[in-house]
């Protein structure tokens, strides 16, 4: 079987369990983090760049990034177990341990979210893969690495939309964590482009965009439609 299970631990009970317990004193409702979407030009993000008011409300203020970032996190570990459940042609058993790896990480994060939020959380969303080649490796490492990209510049645009120091802590830590995940796919795809020209701007910094650039970017992989209206905007 090429898809491995943890070696050591569970990953959501061990990130739930430290994390939760950790920040429940000073009111801790989650972290947020990243994103999931296929390529798209910064000129379709400008353009799309107006919130839906249609569909399940993320909320506002703190918990609705947190929730804006659930919604991601759903996504992606739809995205990587699917991966696991259909393992591409040719898959190498490295690969195959990778790509478990971001799978549980995913879960993981997507898990605690849920737990965290409690009943400020949004439902369980329905995806849609159909244009997504699970058999084909370059279709999958391509939408991988599209949806880590994506996922860093998610966190980087809605950080300075958190007024809570704990949730931004938090937030600190799971970008690094998708920024792992995006340089691996990367190096998968061609070894060396992990922190190319796509990724970094000329100042050396990682690129952002806003939660409905994100969210637009988003939205053909999701059939349950966002409303992120009252999402915070500064």
């Amino acid at each position: 079987m090429l898809f491995k299970t943890s070696k050591h631990h569970n990953p959501v009970e061990t990130l739930a369990e430290n994390e939760l317990k950790a920040v429940s004193r000073r009111n801790f409702l989650g972290y947020f983090g990243g994103a999931a979407a296929l390529m798209a030009t910064a000129a379709a993000c400008k353009k799309d760049d107006a919130p839906s008011n249609t569909g399940v409300n993320l909320g506002s203020g703190d918990t609705g990034i947190l929730n804006y970032a659930y919604a991601l996190e759903q996504l992606e570990a739809a995205f990587y177990t699917q991966v696991a459940l259909t393992p591409y042609s040719g898959i190498t058993a490295a690969e195959s341990s990778l790509l478990t790896d971001i799978r549980d990480h995913e879960i993981a994060h997507r898990e605690f979210f849920k737990a965290a939020l409690a009943g400020n959380a949004i439902q369980a969303l329905e995806v849609n893969f159909s244009s997504i080649d699970f058999s084909s490796r370059d279709s999958v490492l391509g939408t991988a690495k599209a949806f880590e990209d994506l996922g860093v510049t998610a966190y980087n645009g809605a950080g300075k939309l958190i007024t809570t120091p704990d949730y931004l802590v938090l937030a600190g830590k799971i970008v690094s964590v998708e920024a792992r995940h995006a340089a691996l796919i990367r190096d998968l795809i061609s070894n060396g482009s992990f922190a190319d020209s796509t990724a970094i701007d000329a100042n050396g910094l990682d690129l952002s965009r806003t939660p409905p650039q994100v969210l637009a970017i988003a939205a053909p992989f999701l059939k349950t439609a966002l409303n992120a209206s009252n999402l915070p905007t500064s």
